[in-house]
């Protein structure tokens, strides 16, 4: 339930066994410390500051699962939680969206 004068927003509750892709109003300026994400829609910028993130974002619509492009681009198991937990931070400023 909704608290008065409240806006119930739906989002995508991020799930790292899901395929993933960048949001088609997303650009993705390589930088070198790593890239800058712009949503033309919200207007939001993020900054992405490791360069195995970038290819990793890049390539999620390729990938059955965000865990699977994490395994293509040689981030194992025991290495994935800060790159699930950007991923996430992503997801919910809708850089990522739900393939």
């Amino acid at each position: 339930m909704t608290a008065p004068g409240a806006t119930a927003v739906a989002t995508a509750q991020f799930d790292p066994g899901a395929t993933w892709r960048l949001h088609p109003q997303v650009a993705l300026r390589p930088e070198p410390f790593g890239a800058l994400l712009y949503h033309f829609g919200t207007r939001k910028l993020s900054f992405l500051k490791n360069t195995v993130i970038v290819e990793v974002v890049r390539s999620l619509g390729e990938h059955d699962s965000v865990r699977d492009a994490l395994r293509a681009h040689g981030i194992d198991e025991n290495a994935e939680r800060p790159y699930v937990r950007a991923l996430g931070t992503l997801a919910d400023s809708h850089m990522i969206v739900p393939a």
